[in-house]
């Protein structure tokens, strides 16, 4: 008897095939979806090379699409930001791959350095801003895909990045 575990198996565990679960070839879980974006992160070879900065507007770029879900690629230069928003009924992983993002909620905000990652559900509202002084660089996989973004008026600390016409700004 062994004094760890009654249970012993004998011969090549491997050979049961049908007790393993076969390899799946798209993500499907939560788990998964942040074991993709951090495989991408850690492959620059896959997106470094499409990344581009425009300071006139955030760039961004779909880096791939699955079964229901999208994986895009963004830029952020310094003082861009997303606006406070949601995904609509996507949700989501959020992974800083260069630089560093802020992200605020009502509840406050969190400084994203590289390899960061974030997992939200569907509604979850937010506002992504590059408030330091070099680009950033974020991957953002959802689930399902995009389809609605809605933006937010400023509220409870999550604030828009550039006033919206007709609003009172105070400093």
């Amino acid at each position: 008897m062994n004094s760890d575990s009654d249970l012993q198996i004998a011969g090549d565990i491997l050979e049961v095939t049908h007790l393993l679960q076969p390899a799946r070839e798209h993500p499907a879980t939560v788990a998964e979806f942040v074991g993709m974006a951090r495989t991408i992160a850690a492959d620059r070879a896959q997106w470094a090379h499409l990344v581009e900065y425009d300071a006139t507007s955030r760039w961004y770029h779909r880096l791939r699409t699955g079964p229901g879900y999208e994986v895009w690629l963004l830029s952020w230069v310094p003082g861009q930001g997303s606006g406070p928003h949601d995904h609509g009924p996507s949700s989501g992983v959020l992974t800083v791959l260069e630089g560093e993002l802020t992200e605020r909620t009502e509840r406050g905000q969190r400084a994203l350095g590289a390899g960061a990652q974030r997992v939200f559900a569907p509604g979850y509202v937010h506002d992504v801003v590059n408030d330091s002084l070099e680009p950033a660089v974020s991957l953002h996989v959802y689930y399902p895909g995009l389809t609605d973004m809605p933006m937010h008026a400023a509220r409870c600390g999550v604030r828009e990045t550039a006033p919206a016409a007709g609003d009172v700004v105070t400093a």
